[in-house]
């Protein structure tokens, strides 16, 4: 098995996706003609009524670990959250919804909650029997994606906010790096990485605000959506953790010969109106 290496980020104050048809056999003597079964319906979903700004700067400080994923090509889980503002999700659930507190990830290792500023989680409603999950938020509010490891394994974390990667502002993939949460530890990712000590917090706002319609690599449609995807990894915890290599800092409007190179995080929006 061919295994890649992987820089996986980690925070230092936290430590750092057939229906199968079963064929029902006429018995001999009986009409032909048979009653197919009625489609399941669709789940219930709320227009989302919310996106994700880019907020204030907060203090958070990241090493580097080298991290190899044990399955590259294969998530352990992959869950995202809708998210819209609470009444907009019981008036399109009904009685159908259940309302809980966090998302339960390769059955059961991971816990997912999205916490307010005062460390209190949003409830996230999902209907009965589903897997679909959608997320109650506030206009104004701050928020945390929070992940705890309830197993002895080590995972990756790989968030996007909007379809945009926290760490770097670009498209979202599973083949992006992301954040190392150790056996039994609580990681809290608490906005859009701007550099190695800071954050831009997420904040809920209007759609229009978001920072991904307002983002070069931001996509409009992806507002109202938060996304999870979970690796197995194996560290070497013989090799101490390791400073990340920057790339050497460029200024905007000076001349460059490697243009995409010098900004590894997200960069800041850019409002259009």
């Amino acid at each position: 098995m061919t295994f890649r290496r992987l820089r996986c980020w980690q925070m230092l104050w936290g430590l750092l996706l057939a229906a199968g048809l079963t064929g029902c056999g006429a018995p001999q003597g009986t009409s032909r003609s048979q009653e197919a079964a009625a489609p399941a319906p669709m789940a219930a979903k709320a227009e989302s009524t919310l996106g994700t700004q880019w907020g204030e700067g907060r203090e958070s400080a990241v090493q580097t670990v080298e991290a190899t994923r044990l399955s590259p090509e294969r998530p352990q889980a992959v869950s995202q959250l809708q998210y819209s503002d609470e009444a907009s999700i019981r008036r399109a659930l009904g009685s159908d919804g259940d309302r809980q507190l966090n998302v339960l990830l390769a059955e059961g290792d991971v816990e997912w909650a999205v916490e307010d500023g005062q460390g209190r989680p949003l409830p996230i409603f999902s209907t009965r029997g589903g897997r679909s999950y959608q997320l109650a938020g506030r206009n104004g509010e701050r928020y945390e994606l929070v992940y705890t490891n309830r197993s002895q394994r080590h995972y990756e974390i790989v968030a996007t906010v909007d379809g945009l990667d926290v760490l770097t502002g670009q498209a979202g993939s599973v083949r992006n790096a992301g954040y190392l949460l150790r056996p039994g530890q609580t990681l809290r990712i608490d906005g859009f990485r701007k550099s190695r000590r800071e954050v831009a917090a997420f904040r809920f706002a209007a759609k229009e605000r978001a920072y991904a319609a307002n983002a070069p690599a931001g996509d409009a449609r992806n507002v109202g959506v938060i996304g999870s995807a979970l690796f197995e990894v194996r560290v070497d915890e013989h090799t101490p953790d390791l400073p990340r290599r920057r790339a050497p800092e460029v200024e905007q409007g000076d001349p460059s010969a490697f243009p995409a190179d010098g900004r590894q995080y997200a960069p800041p929006p850019q409002y259009r109106r």
